[in-house]
């Protein structure tokens, strides 16, 4: 994947960066963390620029955003309601639980969102609770803006620093992602046992 993404990048400059930036954003998999840099390193010999490069791939991040605000939108709290009327007492949840839940994110879902923008994989799905809470679509995109605007300086700006060593940063990152990915695992495995203790003493 790589090999294409740089190819890709090579052939197309700041298109690429947009589309690939955006396509990350809703495919978590794929890794920004190699677009950025790669695109960062991309300034050092190319018509590329440090100031366009994190200009074009912000806007492919807040497009790939919305993407995922609007399914969440959608689905919004009323939905997963009658989901919650027909399924809850299997899962045990309640709807009290699920506007509990969504006063949470009312309360600090704009926080939450700037944070989460810089952390691997969270980072593209914290958009969807974002619509299911109907949170003002005009604060979810300036918190975003922040969150994705500081990410992809720092990536870019390392990725240019390094020129020909922008893997390095990547190899770094993979580390960062893969203790992020372990720590979600973790927290699910928790979850899942404090679900089963408590649907245990019922």
């Amino acid at each position: 994947m790589q090999n294409w993404i740089t190819d890709f990048m090579e052939s197309y400059g700041y298109l690429a960066v947009f589309f690939m930036i955006m396509i990350e954003n809703v495919f978590p998999p794929i890794p920004s963390e190699l677009i950025l840099t790669f695109g960062g390193f991309m300034t050092t010999y190319s018509e590329l620029t440090i100031g366009g490069t994190i200009l074009v791939s912000t806007l492919g991040s807040v497009a790939g955003t919305l993407i995922l605000y609007g399914l969440g939108y959608v689905l919004r709290i009323e939905r997963m309601e009658r989901i919650v009327e027909r399924y809850g007492h299997v899962l045990r949840v309640k709807k009290e639980d699920l506007h509990k839940a969504n006063s949470w994110f009312d309360r600090y879902g704009y926080w939450t969102v700037l944070l989460c923008r810089m952390v691997p994989l969270i980072r593209s799905l914290i958009s969807i609770p974002a619509g299911m809470a109907r949170m003002n679509v005009w604060l979810f995109l300036l918190f975003t803006t922040i969150g994705s605007l500081i990410w992809n300086v720092l990536l870019v700006s390392l990725g240019a620093a390094l020129g020909g060593s922008w893997e390095k940063i990547v190899e770094v990152m993979d580390v960062y992602s893969s203790f992020t990915y372990a720590a979600i695992a973790l927290m699910l495995v928790i979850g899942a046992i404090a679900f089963f203790r408590k649907r245990r003493k019922k």
